[in-house]
């Protein structure tokens, strides 16, 4: 499938863009970006796989390169995003206080621990694990059609994948494995 549409087949891209496209989208959208910035990091990593095709050479790990594209076109994102926004909202010019800070400051190093688990099980796992926990939870068949995986073996690779988190040493400093 990968060969005909590098060779310009518009069926076998159709079916890639079948297969996968809710892949990428849920990866975009784990990384909460907004519908039009995912729609515009969903577009760039199509666009990654056009300018790369030509070297991918398992076709089996095409779910896993788009995953690991899309993660990083939403990282990219964020990362060129991050700008005050102006918004009417008084409330963010009050001092906050000292509790509150606190919590956010936990909070922000939970969450950046929990990145850094993630980013550290099989990235068969992060699929999977993204597509679980996408705002509009994937089918199970979708999930199956999505990653080549058995309907039946979704539940217990999920808990192996949440295992594999949970044993992460980012995990463990919070007492979260």
């Amino acid at each position: 499938m990968i060969s005909a549409a590098n060779g310009g087949d518009e069926a076998a891209w159709a079916a890639i863009v079948d297969r996968f496209a809710g892949l990428v989208w849920a990866t975009a959208r784990a990384h909460r970006l907004a519908p039009a910035e995912a729609a515009d990091v969903a577009q760039t990593t199509w666009l990654r796989l056009v300018e790369n095709l030509d070297r991918i050479k398992d076709p089996e790990r095409l779910g896993a390169w788009l995953a690991t594209t899309a993660r990083r076109e939403c990282l990219r994102h964020i990362r060129l995003q991050s700008r005050e926004i102006v918004t009417g909202e008084d409330s963010l010019f009050e001092a906050p206080s000292e509790d509150r800070a606190e919590q956010r400051l936990i909070t922000r190093e939970r969450n950046t621990a929990v990145r850094r688990a993630f980013g550290r099980i099989s990235e068969r796992c992060q699929a999977l694990l993204r597509m679980l926990a996408a705002p509009e939870p994937f089918t199970y068949d979708e999930i199956a059609s999505a990653t080549g995986m058995a309907i039946g073996a979704i539940g217990p690779t999920r808990a192996r994948c949440l295992d594999q988190l949970r044993r992460t040493p980012e995990l463990a400093a919070f007492g979260i494995g």
